[in-house]
């Protein structure tokens, strides 16, 4: 079994016994979240259940290239189980996170962990090798994620100073390294249904609530130091393999100059492929910081010490005094009223803005909370102060100081609310679709779009208004997909308008050749890629959704190739601007594992996956008629939000248009979701997956399940 160790430790909190699973049973599922599913599926009998019902199981699942050489894949790690961040339904979901976890869970031994019942009293789990103890944790409870961690480094080290050496076995194995911990903060102790999960100062599994999923476990801690090795079926082939990658893929440093790194250095929105990343906040005053393993280093390091190992949301989510509250990328669509890109970039990283930015940061990772739902939340609760409705003895009570909204003591005080339930607290901390519910606002808000939670409860990311394959997999799967494949199809002419001579170096055609020419089985329809209106609700579109809850589901979080990197389908360092997805994520799965799987058959593996997720989500309740967006969705045209530039194909021409303002047509969204679901399989008149779907992907027992349950999609 190259690239795995061959087993998943067991946890069960409620009678303290710890176990193994053999991996080789699930392998099949290929890693990460494809093995999660299947525990979830073999371990969870009533799949109906809360969150927080002891009888719901957590994974945290590697995959075969975890610690390993493989670019891009690493370091990240999946966590699934029921959520409860969610709203209505706590559906089956999933979150993930980067940092050093994954690689050490490896090195102590271990693929995976899984998490069963509720302990009696705090505890955290102390993983040394194959040295694994459930221990007390009353001394941890109330601290925060770095008193936390700090806290089990010195237990574990023996209270030793860095460098010094930590003896982790029975056979007198030691490591010089600290254990990567995996804990939550107080806003996980007090069943937050937004806190996270925090690995070491910005790792975080936001998405979900799992923060509050373990507090209602009482586990506060997981930690885990490894000295075992990887065994690679063909370490030449790896190394041939990153050293091709590197150089077709990325800028040599000798050719590399200003004019290329604005393309070079940005986010996979932009440039796709891997070189240190330094866009979090003012370069010249920070270094790149990575995922262990990584080459890209889309972290950062700062002079001020603020923020570190942050990025993205957490940084930016209150960004207060520059453009009024996060939504970074929706920056970008408004270049032509901001200015251009350096004075967006100047504002947003002045010195006004970015040290308390940061601060914000290190505060949510702190108490664990997830900047994704403080990202809508703060701005929505910023408007009913203003309306007049939220405040100091009104409608919603809150003494919350919006009059200092955009310092460090608005922001802190909020966290603290959340953390600790205090007040209006206790609201937020079930999420801003439960508080507006409980205010009597929710129903209107969602209508006129006051409240930016589109799908699932769960704030929007890209709008999927027009960022149609954004939305559609949201509201067709879980939550907020959080997965940026086709960003570069309105990133890039978006933003090369104003930065390159000519715009984009390829024209619209060619563009979206390069996407379409690589997303088997429906290569031959480019088509799936025009974001006109006129195709926003054709079977193109539906194709164009299926193809990336494929590949999502296998290459990203189940072998876990990096979002941030993959899939590279435009990439400006390679010729003909053709990125390395198709040929390098099998060329560095099949080096490390010895097996001989084509990137059509990840493809097929994905759609297996997605079909055991539909499956699970049928047995919880999910019908067709749940599938929808907020009202302000199919009410609200997207004019405020700005304009993209994408590719539009009408009357068979192609070409960069901008698309919007428009909104979702909600008759036409329902013809939209039956030919989604006849193109997988599934019945039309419920969305449920059919038995000859099921069996034609080897899922006999899974519609076995469902027919006992009269769940069947109808053929």
């Amino acid at each position: 079994m190259s690239g795995y160790t061959g087993k998943i430790l067991r946890i069960n909190l409620t009678s303290r016994k710890v176990s193994s699973l053999n991996t080789r049973n699930y392998e099949q599922w290929g890693g990460g979240h494809g093995i999660g599913s299947a525990l979830f599926w073999d371990l969870v009998k009533d799949k109906t259940i809360s969150g927080f019902d002891p009888a719901n199981v957590v994974t945290i699942m590697t995959s075969p290239l975890t610690g390993t050489m493989a670019v891009g894949a690493t370091a990240r790690t999946e966590v699934q189980g029921i959520g409860v961040q969610l709203y209505p339904f706590e559906w089956f979901t999933r979150s993930g996170f980067g940092g050093r976890f994954g690689p050490m869970l490896k090195f102590a031994g271990w693929d995976g962990v899984v998490i069963e019942g509720k302990a009696e009293s705090p505890v955290w789990v102390d993983i040394r090798d194959g040295n694994v103890r459930i221990k007390d944790a009353n001394s941890l409870w109330g601290l925060d994620t770095w008193q936390t961690q700090e806290k089990i480094w010195q237990e574990v080290s023996g209270g030793n100073d860095y460098g010094g050496w930590i003896k982790t076995g029975f056979r007198g194995e030691r490591s010089t390294q600290r254990p990567a911990v995996l804990t939550i903060g107080p806003a996980g102790e007090s069943l937050c249904r937004v806190a996270s999960l925090i690995h070491d100062a910005g790792n975080a599994s936001g998405q979900g609530g799992f923060g509050g999923v373990w507090g209602s476990k009482n586990l506060k801690a997981i930690s885990v130091i490894g000295t075992g090795n990887i065994a690679v079926a063909d370490p030449n082939a790896l190394i041939e393999a990153r050293l091709w990658a590197m150089e077709n893929y990325t800028f040599p440093l000798d050719e590399f100059n200003a004019s290329k790194s604005i393309w070079a250095t940005m986010p996979s929105n932009f440039r796709s492929f891997p070189l240190p990343m330094v866009t979090w906040g003012r370069p010249q005053q920070s270094r790149p910081q990575a995922c262990m393993g990584c080459q890209a280093a889309c972290r950062s390091r700062y002079d001020t010490g603020f923020g570190n190992e942050s990025s993205c949301k957490e940084t930016s989510f209150y960004i207060a005094p520059a453009y009024g509250g996060g939504q970074v990328h929706r920056l970008i669509s408004s270049l032509p009223t901001a200015g251009g890109p350096s004075e967006i970039l100047n504002k947003l990283y002045s010195s006004e803005t970015p040290d308390v930015a940061k601060q914000a940061a290190d505060l949510a990772q702190k108490y664990g909370i997830n900047t994704g739902e403080l990202e809508t939340g703060i701005p929505y609760m910023r408007d009913l102060y203003k309306m007049g409705v939220l405040g100091p003895g009104k409608q919603i009570d809150c003494d919350l100081p919006f009059d200092e909204y955009g310092n460090y003591d608005f922001v802190e005080k909020l966290m603290r609310m959340i953390s600790y339930r205090e007040g209006i607290g206790d609201d937020m901390a079930e999420g801003f679709c439960r508080a507006a519910e409980r205010w009597g606002r929710l129903e209107e808000d969602l209508t006129t779009g006051l409240l930016n939670n589109c799908h699932w409860g769960m704030g929007m990311h890209f709008d999927p208004r027009t960022q149609v394959e954004w939305g559609y997999g949201s509201i067709l799967g879980d939550r907020d997909i959080n997965e940026h494949g086709f960003c570069p199809l309105y990133m890039i002419p978006t933003v090369a308008q104003f930065v390159l001579p000519g715009g984009v170096p390829v024209s619209a055609e060619e563009f979206v050749k390069i996407f379409s020419d690589r997303m088997v089985p429906f290569e031959d329809d480019p088509l799936m890629l025009n974001y006109s209106d006129a195709n926003m609700y054709s079977e193109h579109i539906a194709k164009l959704v299926a193809w990336h809850r494929y590949y999502s589901r296998f290459w990203i979080q189940s072998i876990l190739f990096c979002d941030t990197q993959y899939p590279d389908f435009f990439n400006w360092a390679a010729q003909d601007y053709k990125g390395i997805t198709g040929e390098g994520e099998p060329k560095f799965f099949n080096a490390v594992t010895g097996k001989n799987l084509s990137f059509a058959d990840g493809i097929e593996l994905g759609r297996k996956i997605w079909n055991l997720d539909n499956a699970i989500w049928t047995l919880q309740g999910r019908h067709r008629d749940d599938v929808q967006f907020a009202d302000y969705i199919y009410e609200v045209s997207s004019a405020k939000l700005g304009a993209f530039t994408m590719p539009v194909n009408e009357n068979g021409e192609w070409e960069y248009a901008t698309v919007g303002p428009r909104s979702i047509d909600r008759t036409k969204f329902e013809e939209f979701k039956t030919r989604y679901y006849e193109l997988e399989g599934w019945g039309a008149e419920t969305g449920w997956p059919t038995r000859s779907t099921l069996e034609s992907l080897g899922l006999e027992s899974v519609a076995d399940e469902l027919e006992d349950k009269g769940k069947l999609g109808k053929e």
